[in-house]
């Protein structure tokens, strides 16, 4: 059974110090800055201090932890934050790592900027047709304001689908998509993916914090049979329609 954690403990709160402490060193060693949404570096700083809790160790909480023992987790060479592709490859390459909580100096700039652009100029209307709506449902990977129009669009009763959320418990209490179906946390996917059997021929959105955990139990629910399986891929930070937390 898999460890639940109660982000009111004093274990829990404890440990998200000791995290946000390790945050900032890793800063300072590498001259990185965080994300300047702060949705991205909450949601990672917990992933962080759960999986330290759990696990003993900071896996990347954008990842399946792969294995059961403390050998099968290392052989399995699961990333441990600051991860190796994280500093050699997507920082330099991006300007962030790939769960978006250290960025370069200039990525953290030019992203601001940019979302003061955004907030501006991003008045369009998502109302679509039957018809594009049905089209857009069956992209296998959907950005924020794609998977907003299908909301809408199911509410108008113009498709149907099953949303699902697949962050863990306390992720899902912080805030999840108005309109989710399901939770099937990915530390407990075979066990929960039971759960929606009877929706096999039912379209399904999957998403989780920054697009990773969803698009791994994407591929893993395809080769259970699930036949129509879209991806929201920048995950809720991404997204910006109505969300509600408890």
């Amino acid at each position: 059974m898999m460890q639940q954690i109660d982000m009111n403990s004093p274990e829990f709160k404890a440990e998200m110090e000791k995290t946000e402490q390790f945050v900032e060193k890793v800063n300072k060693q590498f001259n990185f800055v965080q994300n300047p949404n702060e949705e991205v570096n909450e949601g990672v700083t917990m992933g962080l201090a759960r999986n330290r809790i759990i696990y003993g160790k900071r896996f990347c909480p954008c990842f399946m932890v792969i294995g059961e023992t403390k050998e099968e987790r290392k052989t399995a060479d699961n990333r441990i934050c600051p991860c190796k592709p994280a500093l050699e490859k997507e920082i330099p390459e991006d300007g962030l790592c790939h769960c978006g909580i250290f960025c370069t100096p200039e990525y953290a700039e030019s992203q601001r900027v940019k979302d003061e652009i955004e907030e501006v100029v991003h008045q369009h209307s998502k109302g679509l047709s039957h018809e594009q709506a049905e089209i857009l449902l069956k992209q296998e990977q959907l950005d924020g304001d794609e998977l907003e129009a299908l909301i809408e669009a199911r509410d108008l009763g113009m498709i149907s689908f099953e949303l699902v959320d697949v962050r863990e418990l306390m992720e899902w209490q912080m805030g999840h998509i108005v309109g989710t179906d399901t939770l099937i946390p990915t530390s407990q996917f075979y066990a929960k993916v039971e759960d929606i059997n009877d929706k096999k021929e039912t379209p399904i959105i999957v998403y989780c914090h920054t697009g990773s955990r969803s698009f791994q139990v994407q591929h893993a629910m395809k080769a259970l049979g699930f036949e129509q399986i879209s991806n929201l891929k920048y995950g809720i930070v991404s997204f910006n329609g109505e969300t509600q937390r408890g």
